[in-house]
């Protein structure tokens, strides 16, 4: 797939916003403006990265600055959405934990070179994946625990201390925040050719080398996310990955 600069792309583009933003309307689901300044934004922040990226890849130092640039942004934009931004240093190594060993596997067995580009395209990936990953974990734990503060109660009567208390309510939840790659990991293939998959492709890569990347990925992605939700939980259970509300009712 090519796609063709110009005012045929601008009309495509500018017709599908408002085909999202007309069945939202229709389907009353409140989302229309915010689907407006996501396109919006979007349009303005790949325009600015691109000239950004474009100088910054031609080092490791400035693939490295564009990578904590994404991680900052990724940790502020899944503490709003889990409504936890006092608990940010604790996002941040949730996080941490799943894109560190991945990036170190990828880069010290040789499977990627090295180099500015590579730092920004896998480290934007897997970045992205671990606030997908925290953001499905805190909603759905902290939906969970909202809803359960009376067993939670009634537990720390019974004797349980506070961290099983809270790991016993989350276990059953937990997985669902890793459903979504496990899924696609599953189906690659059959029901989509992922990003990374097509980039190779139309780099000028081989099918071979641009399956051998998207498994790259999607392990990676994997193995990531498992590792920030269990840190995460960690967390929530020792009372620090908390939205305000709960640090209150489970006496965090």
């Amino acid at each position: 797939m090519t796609v063709v600069v110009g005012w045929g792309l601008a009309v495509a583009l500018v017709l599908l916003v408002v085909l999202a933003m007309a069945a939202s309307h229709v389907g009353r689901l409140g989302l229309a403006r915010t689907q407006g300044i996501a396109a919006v934004r979007a349009i303005v922040q790949l325009a600015a990265i691109s000239l950004v990226i474009t100088a910054a890849v031609q080092t490791i130092w400035g693939g490295l600055a564009i990578n904590l640039v994404m991680f900052a942004v990724a940790v502020f934009t899944t503490t709003g959405r889990v409504d936890a931004r006092r608990a940010w240093p604790w996002t941040a190594l949730a996080m941490l934990a799943g894109i560190v060993p991945v990036m170190l596997v990828i880069f010290l067995t040789g499977a990627a070179p090295l180099n500015g580009l590579t730092l920004v395209a896998l480290g934007g990936i897997i970045t992205g994946n671990m606030m997908n990953a925290h953001t499905l974990a805190g909603r759905r734990c902290f939906a969970e625990l909202r809803d359960n503060i009376p067993v939670y109660e009634a537990a720390l009567s019974l004797g349980f201390e506070r961290r099983l208390a809270v790991s016993t309510m989350l276990q059953p939840v937990l997985g669902e925040a890793l459903l979504p790659n496990i899924d696609q990991t599953r189906t690659v293939g059959l029901v989509t050719l992922p990003g990374a998959f097509i980039g190779v492709l139309l780099g000028g890569g081989s099918p071979i080398q641009a399956g051998a990347s998207q498994l790259l990925v999607l392990f990676g992605i994997m193995a990531g996310q498992v590792i920030t939700v269990v840190a995460a939980r960690q967390f929530m259970q020792r009372g620090k990955l908390l939205p305000d509300d709960l640090r209150e009712s489970l006496h965090a």
